[in-house]
């Protein structure tokens, strides 16, 4: 429903549609208070599901719709109905259909890939799964990296009675910090590449960052890790319910799709045909 939100906007308002390609909002005489709406749907989101988590399951499309309208009816009023239209249907068309195609077509590749098998989740093989995950999130997105890897590293720590540190920390690596590196890893990112940043500008520019980053979680991680693996050495064994198995990639016709997407977005960034609507 929301992907095909773009396409009934254009529908119903195709000569705004079209004038919005060329629509730019004056930034530079935009004060900061104009980001106070986003900063309040992330805060929302992050606390919503832990503070008001029924009010949250049941109206989080009408809070967001919410914040939405800040934003939406105050451009409006500011540079008038038209514009404020124009920039909507520019960001709906421009940025939110191309970044829910990407992550649409990560999310159903990655999906079907799938590494089969179980192995002992020790403190070492855990941060290398970790490890793995991030480096693999710059290249085929966050999305793609947690949908392959959780999975083995969740049945890699079932048996265990501590675990739940595990799969926080690979939220915070394999889902957010490994995705620093290209425009593929995050949606932030991938925005600013459609805005015209070079695709390997965070690659050049903040590798340093994301390697302490990651560097120091992962160190973290692999303390807490090795504190609590200890500690469960004295408690009673738990049945494991996938025991060790030999690891096997399954899925393998799906990575020429995913090279394909990463191909296509990689090509975009090069190829500028000259193309248009007059």
């Amino acid at each position: 429903m929301a992907a095909g939100l773009p396409a009934l906007a254009v529908l119903l308002f195709p000569q705004f549609a079209f004038a919005a390609a060329d629509h730019e909002l004056p930034g530079a005489a935009m004060s900061l208070w104009w980001v106070l709406p986003f900063a309040g749907l992330l805060l929302s989101i992050a606390t919503g599901p832990l503070l008001f988590h029924h009010v949250w399951e049941h109206h989080y499309g009408k809070i967001t719709a919410g914040w939405a309208m800040l934003v939406v009816v105050p451009l409006a009023i500011a540079f008038g109905i038209p514009s404020a239209i124009q920039a909507v249907l520019h960001t709906l068309l421009t940025e939110y259909m191309s970044f829910i195609i990407l992550l649409f077509a990560l999310y159903t590749i990655s999906g079907g890939i799938l590494l089969a098998g179980n192995i002992h989740g020790t403190p070492l093989v855990n941060a290398g799964l970790l490890l793995a995950g991030a480096l693999l999130a710059s290249v085929i997105g966050t999305t793609g990296a947690s949908m392959i890897l959780i999975r083995p590293i969740l049945r890699a720590n079932d048996n265990r009675p501590f675990n739940a540190h595990v799969v926080i920390f690979f939220i915070f690596l394999v889902s957010n910090i490994g995705g620093s590196l290209t425009p593929l890893g995050d949606p932030p990112l991938f925005v600013g590449f459609l805005r015209g940043v070079d695709f390997f500008w965070t690659t050049a520019n903040l590798w340093r960052e994301t390697l302490f980053t990651g560097g120091l979680v992962l160190l973290v991680f692999l303390g807490i890790d090795t504190m609590l693996h200890r500690r469960e050495g004295g408690m009673p064994k738990i049945m494991d319910p996938t025991p060790d198995k030999e690891v096997r990639l399954r899925g393998l016709p799906n990575i020429p799709l995913l090279a394909g997407v990463i191909g296509a977005i990689l090509m975009s960034a090069t190829w500028k045909p000259g193309a248009g609507l007059s």
